[in-house]
């Protein structure tokens, strides 16, 4: 193999493109079957999908050794098995469940008034409800209420198997209406918030390890029948490599219209699964089902820096450099954006979803975007530091 041949491959295998991902290896991964006997501490198999019941999972919690076996088959079951899991009366105390629920109303009816309406990053605005960081709400408006919602050991347990301890809560509620139309199909956070030039900004290596940085999970606050669209699930997709920029592509998407399952839920059952696993809300056809779940993104404690550190500080302090340096041509343009990257915020997330949603896209802008820009049009030094508070302001719950 020459010099050329192998650098080749190297860039290939490290920077995937916009076609990566074969079709015809898709259609193989997500016909495979769940077979109820590599499940021992399952309840059953329903359309491809692992149930669990949420009493046998809450004696089991009781037990050390047996609690982890159990959180062992569920990472199984997230990595190379179907993917998603549904744990049924995983919150045992419905009481609790409905009133969250109250909470919940009062919140959507509280914003509404306020002139504040959240939209969902996969489905129309106006298709529902939501509540961005309904955890923190939750917490405030009801904090004997959220002790008990939040006890549940089926949501502990999940989020400890995939993520280990440390583990970070946030949550979003939402309602899709009568009438609500359905999610495009998509994978979830991290990357797949992103747009595929975005996408493929990233090695290899960070689309395989994105999936282990989240869970993605629900809690049901009503009956959901299938007429009410919840979620739709692929089994098995989370397993494709290359479905951060595949899953976008037509021949994909028909390939979940054909062939995704949706099962009913019943007050008070959670569903955990991969966020790599191709997935999205089902039309709410129903005539008076206000179909109500509270989603749960856990993260992992890893997913942040050793250091606090004051990036608004620092962008203040750099700027009027880095304006001077252009002006004058001390730096290159790659020189400046190489500069930028270790100054200012380069992710958009976490942020406050309410006062700073996302534009142009599903994230906000980010603060090195903010400071590029502001260089590329002149903006004085002051001027750039009363931005950089206003976006400081905006991100903060």
């Amino acid at each position: 193999m020459d010099q050329r041949t192998l650098t080749s491959r190297r860039r290939d295998k490290v920077w995937l493109d916009s076609q990566a991902g074969d079709i015809e290896t898709f259609k193989v991964l997500v016909a495979q079957k769940t077979r109820r006997e590599d499940w021992p501490l399952s309840a059953g198999v329903e359309k491809n999908v692992l149930l669990y019941d949420g009493s046998a999972v809450r004696d089991i919690a009781r037990d050390p050794e047996a609690r982890r076996e159990l959180m062992a088959e569920w990472v199984e079951a997230f990595t190379t098995g179907p993917g998603v899991i549904v744990i049924k009366n995983a919150i045992a105390d419905l009481s609790v469940v409905d009133r969250a629920t109250e909470v919940f109303n009062a919140i959507v009816k509280a914003e509404k008034e306020g002139g504040k309406a959240a939209a969902d990053h996969f489905a129309k605005p106006g298709a529902n409800d939501r509540i961005w960081n309904s955890l923190q709400k939750h917490a405030l408006a009801d904090p004997d209420n959220f002790a008990r919602y939040y006890a549940s050991d089926a949501i502990a347990m999940a989020s400890e198997a995939w993520l280990g301890r440390g583990y970070q809560m946030t949550a979003q509620m939402n309602r899709v209406n009568p009438g609500g139309k359905a999610q495009v199909p998509h994978r979830d956070y991290h990357l797949g918030f992103m747009s595929p030039e975005q996408m493929q900004a990233y090695p290899g290596h960070i689309h395989a390890v994105s999936p282990l940085l989240t869970l993605q999970g629900a809690v049901a606050h009503c009956d959901m029948p299938v007429e009410s669209g919840p979620t739709l699930f692929l089994p098995y997709s989370q397993s494709f490599f290359e479905g951060y920029l595949a899953f976008g592509r037509p021949e994909f998407q028909a390939v979940f219209a054909e062939s995704h399952v949706q099962l009913p839920l019943s007050k008070g059952d959670a569903v955990f699964f991969n966020p790599a696993l191709m997935h999205g809300a089902g039309n709410n056809v129903s005539d008076d089902i206000w179909r109500m779940a509270n989603l749960l993104q856990v993260s992992s404690a890893f997913g942040r820096a050793m250091e606090s550190v004051d990036r608004d500080a620092m962008c203040k302090a750099v700027y009027p450099a880095l304006l001077a340096a252009r002006t004058s041509g001390a730096l290159t343009a790659a020189e400046i954006e190489n500069a930028i990257a270790a100054t200012a915020e380069g992710y958009a997330f976490p942020t406050n979803l309410d006062s700073d949603p996302p534009v142009g896209g599903l994230a906000p802008k980010t603060q090195n975007t903010m400071m590029a820009e502001a260089l590329e049009a002149g903006m004085e030094p002051e001027a750039f530091a009363a931005l950089v508070e206003t976006q400081a302001a905006k991100r903060r719950a």
